[in-house]
């Protein structure tokens, strides 16, 4: 399965060899993961993630088509975590494989520019503060539209 939202904890370095065993043809494969992270002022508990199953796995689904269309890839990975996570889980991983490697690292850094800007997911973050909900940040706008830029 090339895309899976689920709440369990998940082995990135367990996920990133089933995914290369599975590339016939790569030369070149490409991870990323991301951890929750502690807020500015240190002070996170955790963060909660909520998404709507149906459309979010779709979005997903639509987002890895088209980093294969766009480039040349043996295959695309997906898996986004939802839930309570704490600072320091594994809250998604991204894997690209391609037969060189230019393909497989930008594949990947549109799939996680994706993924921070427009995957619809709901975070909250729970601190010694409070509960707040996150925006989405101009940063995260900026590096998706990056994509949109006609290519020299």
């Amino acid at each position: 399965m090339s895309v899976r939202v689920q709440s369990e904890a998940f082995d990135a370095g367990a996920e990133l060899n089933v995914f290369t065993l599975a590339q016939s043809g790569a030369g070149a494969v490409v991870s990323f993961s991301g951890i929750v992270r502690n807020n500015a002022t240190g002070d996170l508990v955790a963060m909660e993630i909520e998404h709507y199953p149906a459309m979010t796995e779709q979005a997903l689904e639509t987002c890895r088509a088209e980093a294969v269309d766009r480039w040349l890839l043996t295959g695309a990975l997906i898996i986004h975590r939802y839930g309570r996570l704490v600072p320091g889980d594994t809250i998604m991983m991204v894997a690209t494989a391609a037969p060189h490697r230019a393909d497989a690292f930008a594949a990947s850094e549109f799939l996680m520019d994706y993924l921070k800007s427009r995957a619809p997911f709901w975070k909250k973050e729970h601190s010694g503060s409070g509960e707040a909900w996150v925006d989405a940040r101009g940063e995260d706008e900026d590096a998706l539209a990056r994509w949109d830029e006609p290519k020299l």
